[in-house]
């Protein structure tokens, strides 16, 4: 499964930096490739020496405070680089007069649009706990992919919002990758992650010990039975 953000190892960032123009603070945006969408949110502060350096997150991909090798902010252009994630990102905009929007794109091999708005520094979301589903818990299953076999652990949890839910990517070794929504109607179950572009759908068993389905990644469909699993 290719996301738009493809995590490496982290190295140390050297940031370098040149004068400011009203870019110190938290910004947010969405790409949008291929059916997939990918926040990104940008933190930038500024070193003891007046510098800047800045972080960057991918929230739908559980990846925080990712280090951003070098910024500079220079006649309204804001430009970064991101050296620890391959292939090797940059980021290119112009910052409008009031410097709230940051209109730019994004290029990691590929170029794709990428704006910017300010917001405040976002919290973790917390989905207060409620009364069991049904089908909480862990479902495992196989999906045979023309590269090999992937093992999919979803993890179902309901909460006064709603059903929620993670997935796990055995072979991948991704864990916890936030599904964007799910939804159910009497036996039908519809789980959805827009930041790869994927989402399954299928049955709930009458005995509560399978969900018969499909998932569903570019275009292209593949049978997936999940099954009850240990947690």
């Amino acid at each position: 499964m290719k996301t738009v953000v493809m995590l490496a190892t982290f190295s140390l960032a050297t940031v370098c930096g040149a004068p400011a123009q009203n870019v110190v603070g938290d910004w947010q945006g969405t790409l949008k490739a291929n059916g997939a969408e990918v926040r990104v949110v940008l933190h930038v502060t500024k070193a003891e020496n007046g510098s800047l350096k800045a972080t960057m997150d991918s929230p739908d991909q559980m990846a925080l405070g990712i280090p951003v090798t070098s910024i500079e902010s220079r006649d309204s252009k804001l430009s970064f680089t991101v050296d620890s994630i391959t292939p090797h990102g940059s980021y290119e905009g112009k910052v409008n007069a009031d410097g709230t929007e940051i209109s730019g794109a994004w290029t990691q091999g590929d170029s794709l649009p990428l704006d910017l708005k300010r917001t405040a520094a976002p919290s973790k979301t917390e989905h207060k706990p409620a009364k069991p589903s049904d089908i909480d818990g862990a479902w495992s299953g196989a999906l045979e992919t023309p590269g090999g076999t992937l093992h999919l652990v979803f993890h179902i949890t309901n909460t006064e919002d709603g059903l929620t839910a993670t997935m796990d990517s055995i072979e991948q070794s991704a864990k916890g990758i936030p599904v964007t929504g799910v939804t159910r109607d009497g036996s039908s179950l519809k789980m959805e992650m827009k930041q790869i572009a994927g989402a399954f759908e299928g049955k709930i068993s009458k005995d509560l010990t399978s969900i018969d389905g499909s998932w569903t990644q570019g275009g292209a469909s593949l049978p997936l039975l999940l099954k009850r699993a240990k947690d």
